[in-house]
């Protein structure tokens, strides 16, 4: 029974961190493919049963996995952001809420014919869109600031409410119907509202009182972090159904929008636990689906998709966006923007469970028919999102601007080219006159320290994909690779070499965080001595025939490749690991003596 125990959770975490795998590879959505394994695994192949794999722990372990992931989300929530959009995001979660429960509702009693009780809390499960599907497509599909920004709050926000709203209507159709429904509606809602908003702050104020005492130690926040959010979580469960899920999501916000006290770290272990829940989770609920369950794909399931499609979520949109300073681009898109996820089926499998216990007919078609809209939206949403985020003109620009760290004589002289070549460049550096000197050379420049809070959160990176780390400081150069490696990606983080004493002392690969730029030699003050001596950086167009061997002349001192621009291309950076080949015209800016000729 062990080792049957062990191929099971193995078999969850192989599917699941497989899948994560192959979406990258595939560059499909995450979901859809994690939603495809899970089908695999379960029903098509019978290789996992999670209800026989997990038995009674399975409901509390879906749950504990949706708060963490919620708290996640409310840490990713800025009030500097409410500030420009708050108003749409408000309309959307109560005149939009309002209006999917209502549409949504209608539309299962017309096509799936679920009766009316079970269709009022079919629509308010489906309120939920959930940071689970929407943060991964925004990161695909890169929509506008504003855009991108009401969706994730949306997202996150209404996952609660939706929460809310399904624990109203379970309640009410428990005690016998909708005829006492006002005061049963007040309760709940209060209650939901008092407990969630009670243990979350409760939650923030005790880690943020015991961090700024400093008395948890470094390797013990992480997990004192999950402790509360578990706590808080469950305690508000306790008191009030489903009322954690905002206890989380309130606890998140709270912590992201003190200044204090530094989360940075807390931040980057849930985003890392949360792919490995998310992965588990659709893993599980996939896998839960019976074979029969495929024959709810049919026409009425059909039918009732193109009402959410085409009427419910454009209709919620547009009511909710009346009078907004979105344009017509944006309310499209945000129309086309709903795919369902992780916690519309957790919500979906609890109540589905607890109804058909108390023998309320047609309880078991619930979870197929919920699955059958995560599916459905995932795939329609998740291959069509990039697409219609282009056609409609809300897709950012890919980013193609560089950020130098370090504002130096030869920085700002490499800087500058690029600029006239037309490439977008900021500078960061701590040193007052560098920036003055940047300032008068009109480069966008930033007085700030790179290690800071405020390097992270405050500087504008939109339209940045790429980093240079540049300062004399080696452990300045890694730090501030290994601070933005999550923001640019590890292959378009670059630092200078290790000074030659760092080499010595030391296993360079556990010093460097970014790629080595230029060539191995080419430390700071190498760079400095060679400029001293007569080198200078200079841009020079590519001509018929050159070749990079040219730089490596004997017939007098070499000359040093570091970055390629042209009109037509990203700029591409000389590093140890990449050494890109030149083209009739383009640009190579090089480190080279005085008077040298390609």
């Amino acid at each position: 029974m062990g080792e049957h125990i062990l191929l099971g959770l193995t078999g969850v975490v192989v599917f699941g961190v497989s899948a994560q795998w192959l979406a990258w590879k595939t560059r499909l959505p995450a979901i859809l493919v994690l939603l495809a394994c899970g089908i695999i695994a379960g029903p098509v192949t019978g290789l996992l049963n999670p209800d026989e794999l997990m038995g009674d722990l399975l409901s509390p372990f879906v749950s504990i996995s949706v708060a963490i992931i919620l708290f996640e989300g409310g840490l990713s929530l800025r009030m500097s952001e409410f500030r420009q959009i708050g108003g749409v995001v408000i309309k959307l979660i109560t005149i939009g809420v309002l209006v999917t429960w209502v549409l949504a509702a209608l539309a299962a009693f017309l096509f799936l014919e679920l009766g009316f009780e079970l269709s009022v809390l079919f629509g308010a499960i489906l309120i939920v869109t959930g940071p689970t599907v929407i943060i991964p497509l925004l990161r695909q599909v890169r929509p506008t600031e504003t855009a991108g920004s009401v969706l994730k709050w949306e997202g996150i926000v209404n996952d609660p409410i939706g929460a809310m709203m399904a624990v109203l209507v379970f309640e009410i159709i428990l005690s016998g119907g909708f005829e006492n429904i006002s005061g049963k509606a007040g309760l709940v809602i209060v209650t939901t509202i008092v407990n969630g908003s009670f243990f979350g702050l409760l939650a923030a104020g005790i880690l943020y009182f015991t961090l700024k005492k400093h008395w948890i130690p470094d390797f013990l926040q992480n997990p004192v972090t999950l402790m509360l959010v578990v706590a808080a979580f469950t305690a508000s469960n306790m008191l009030q159904h489903e009322s954690g899920l905002l206890a989380v999501t309130v606890m998140g916000i709270a912590l992201a929008n003190q200044r204090s006290v530094r989360v940075h770290h807390i931040i980057e272990f849930k985003e890392n636990l949360q792919v490995l829940l998310i992965s588990a989770l659709f893993i599980l609920l996939a896998s839960r689906l019976k074979v029969e369950h495929l024959s709810y794909f049919n026409w009425s399931s059909a039918a009732f998709m193109a009402a959410l499609f085409f009427i419910v979520r454009p209709a919620m949109v547009f009511a909710s966006t009346i009078g907004s300073k979105l344009t017509l681009q944006e309310k499209a898109f945000l129309s086309w923007m709903a795919p369902r996820g992780i916690v519309a089926a957790a919500i979906a499998a609890i109540f589905a469970l607890r109804l058909e216990q108390e023998g309320f007919a047609d309880a078991d078609r619930l979870v197929p028919y919920t699955f059958v809209v995560i599916i459905a939206t995932v795939t329609v949403y998740g291959l069509t999102a990039s697409p219609v985020t282009r056609l409609l003109g809300v897709a950012k620009p890919r980013p193609t601007g560089l950020m130098f760290v370090g504002a130096h004589d030869w920085a700002l002289r490499m800087a500058s080219i690029l600029k006239d070549l037309g490439k977008q460049i900021i500078l960061v550096d701590s040193n007052k006159e560098n920036i003055r000197k940047a300032n008068e050379q009109e480069l966008t420049a930033y007085q700030a320290n790179i290690l800071s809070d405020y390097a992270t959160e405050e500087l504008d990176l939109e339209g940045v994909g790429t980093l240079l780390a540049l300062t004399p400081n080696d452990e300045v150069n890694s730090l501030a690779c290994l601070r933005f490696s999550e923001e640019f990606g590890s292959s378009r983080i670059f630092q200078l070499p290790l000074s030659s004493s760092i080499k010595q002392e030391s296993d360079s690969s556990s010093v460097l965080k970014g790629r080595t730029l230029f060539h191995q030699d080419l430390e700071y003050k190498t760079i400095s001595r060679l400029i001293g001596s007569g080198y200078h950086i200079e841009a020079l167009k590519v001509p018929e025939g050159f070749n990079l061997r040219k730089l490596d002349s004997t017939d007098g001192p070499r000359a040093y490749a570091l970055l390629l621009a042209s009109s037509t291309k990203d700029a591409e950076l000389y590093s140890v690991d990449n050494i890109p080949t030149p083209q009739v015209g383009d640009t190579l800016i090089m480190l080279a003596p005085k008077d040298f000729q390609i």
